[in-house]
């Protein structure tokens, strides 16, 4: 029977053409951690609420099952392909250094399959003597400072300076920097654009990627476009990870008609790098994320009806490498 080359097919070729696929955002230490008897915690608890919920995984997880899960994350990248894989970590006073002792050997046994690079998580924030304590020890364990500055802004009403803790931490040390921002779908928020002018303050124009930017949509079309030119600007890149948010609460806010999806088909015309990355695996936040690529890539481009070929092959292969510092 003669062998017909299906679109599908043609894509995943011609990712392979350009270095393979790039995971560029993930949770790997928490990834496989979800149960049957946990999944009433999915469904009954708001983001906020899990972020603390986690402290139980984190806190009965010693280095040898994070090096576990690791592997088991590793692995299923390996085999779809997946040639670098940048994972954030958790990195403060529930877990302390356990899961980043693990990430290191994981990536010291997978050294000649895959290229991993490591961000410091801090759900705790920033803020907090003891959460900023672990930042610190956390900043010199990793190749990317990451941060998630609405916990302090939540806790304390103090985003905007966690914002300058992370681009000093960055700046200081010559890395990226990667930030949660716009996580919660609502016109309310407008973190992609303190995290622009926070870019372009530190000069660290060409060094941030922003993760999520879901509420982007859900702003006026004058307000995103100007939104595009500042992040042009800044030099910011995106990432994207679909299935992790595609199962945004409805709500009742007025606000312009579209998916909870990073509006990859508005930035990657207006000239702004979007990579794409599969956020938590099959844990407390993201249950029924299996961690496939393919999936991510087409709800991506079926979600933003933004199946521009050669823009789909960029975002999963040559602008996640771009997004991890890799080119």
């Amino acid at each position: 029977m003669q062998h017909v080359r299906t679109f599908n097919t043609y894509i995943r070729d011609e990712i392979i053409k350009k270095g393979g696929w790039v995971n560029s955002h993930a949770h790997a230490d928490r990834a496989f951690t979800m149960t049957p008897e946990k999944i009433d915690i999915y469904r009954t608890c708001n983001l906020q609420q899990k972020w603390d919920l986690v402290d139980e995984v984190k806190r009965n997880s010693g280095i040898e099952d994070y090096y576990a899960r690791f592997c088991q994350a590793i692995e299923m990248m390996i085999q779809q392909g997946v040639t670098a894989f940048g994972t954030f970590v958790d990195i403060d006073p529930v877990c302390e250094d356990r899961a980043i002792i693990a990430a290191h050997r994981a990536r010291e046994m997978y050294k000649n399959d895959i290229i991993l690079k490591f961000a410091n998580q801090t759900l705790k924030g920033v803020i907090e003597p003891t959460a900023r304590k672990w930042f610190d020890i956390g900043a010199d364990m990793v190749d990317m400072i990451g941060g998630l500055p609405y916990r302090d802004e939540l806790d304390y009403g103090k985003g905007e300076q966690a914002f300058d803790i992370l681009m000093d931490a960055a700046k200081s040390r010559g890395i990226m920097c990667h930030v949660h921002v716009d996580q919660f779908n609502t016109p309310r928020e407008k973190e992609t654009e303190m995290l622009c002018d926070k870019t372009i303050e530190h000069g660290m124009q060409g060094r941030v990627a922003a993760i999520h930017g879901i509420s982007i949509g859900a702003h006026p079309k004058e307000y995103r476009y100007q939104l595009y030119a500042k992040m042009r600007e800044a030099k910011m890149m995106m990432i994207a990870c679909p299935m992790a948010w595609i199962d945004s609460n409805r709500k009742e806010d007025l606000m312009p008609f579209h998916n909870a999806l990073t509006p990859a088909d508005e930035m990657i015309p207006e000239g702004i790098t979007v990579a794409i990355g599969t956020d938590n695996i099959c844990d407390y936040m993201v249950p029924l994320c299996e961690g496939d690529m393919w999936q991510e890539l087409s709800l991506l481009a079926a979600g933003c009806r933004f199946p521009d070929i050669e823009a789909m092959i960029n975002i999963a292969s040559v602008n996640g490498r771009k997004v991890l510092g890799l080119d």
